[in-house]
């Protein structure tokens, strides 16, 4: 069954109270349902030239494959749709190491990355490294990407209590990365959505600011748009310190209405 979905999207990118400028990049696509969020890391603003590089392709690509799509030509829409994610990722990946090599200072910069792209009643997550993915449904807040991290390896293995590892020291220290290596290993899955769902899209300088219950009481007040819920979370994030650069982007699932078209229906609904 085809699907025209009706998406509203939000989106607020912050320095924090201690940083001297802003690494992270975020890239938002309306028209065909994809959202970006990358925290970049690097001395001399390396940091802020990986993000820029991998929101930036990652999102040219995929709205150029998007618009060439022919659904009749693709008969598993699902798993094309996650290798084009997938290459788009390894695209800016290529780039980030391109750009390092031609420029010497920005040696070592790289990025982490999340990605949504909502077709039809589903979305699929792309990650590499510590930006994460939630989602709000009936009032219920659910992460459900897993930190590339060390921090989380030692949560796996009983070392640290899940709700303390935002204090670690530990909490920074990534095991994937885009734009570090020639072989970029990209986590990706795919979910169904239901009417009113809220995904959230963010880097660690919010995750790491605020608890789940704190995002989540943001997120759940009755009655703030998506905007009002994006500066909330960045006001509350610096209010608890703002030690590092805080990023989040919200997508709310407004409809599924059943229709002829598919992906192409979408976009001219969109356009209008």
């Amino acid at each position: 069954m085809a699907y025209h979905v009706e998406l509203q999207f939000a989106a607020k990118t912050d320095t924090g109270l201690t940083r001297p400028h802003n690494e992270d990049s975020i890239a938002i696509s309306p028209a065909y349902g994809l959202a970006i969020l990358a925290d970049g890391m690097g001395g001399y603003n390396a940091g802020e030239v990986a993000s820029g590089i991998a929101s930036g392709i990652v999102r040219e690509s995929l709205e150029e494959q998007l618009r060439n799509y022919v659904s009749s030509a693709r008969p598993n829409r699902a798993k094309y749709f996650q290798q084009l994610m997938v290459e788009a990722i390894e695209r800016a990946n290529s780039a980030i190491l391109e750009a390092a090599r031609s420029e010497p200072r920005y040696a070592g910069m790289g990025t982490t990355l999340v990605a949504a792209l909502c077709h039809h009643d589903k979305v699929i997550i792309a990650h590499v490294g510590d930006s994460r993915a939630y989602r709000l449904r009936q009032g219920e807040l659910t992460l459900i990407t897993r930190d590339h991290s060390m921090l989380q390896e030692q949560i796996d293995a009983g070392l640290v209590e899940p709700e303390l590892a935002r204090f670690s020291p530990n909490r920074n220290l990534i095991t994937r990365a885009v734009g570090v290596d020639y072989d970029v290993d990209v986590e990706i899955h795919e979910h169904t959505t239901r009417v009113g769902d809220i995904y959230l899209l963010c880097s660690d300088g919010l995750s790491d600011m605020m608890s789940t219950m704190e995002i989540s009481e943001i997120v759940n007040r009755p009655g703030a748009s998506l905007v009002a819920t994006c500066d909330a979370l960045v006001a509350r994030a610096n209010g608890n310190g703002g030690r590092d650069n805080i990023s989040v982007i919200l997508i709310k699932i407004q409809s599924h209405n059943p229709e002829a078209g598919g992906l192409f229906g979408r976009i001219r609904n969109w356009v209008k």
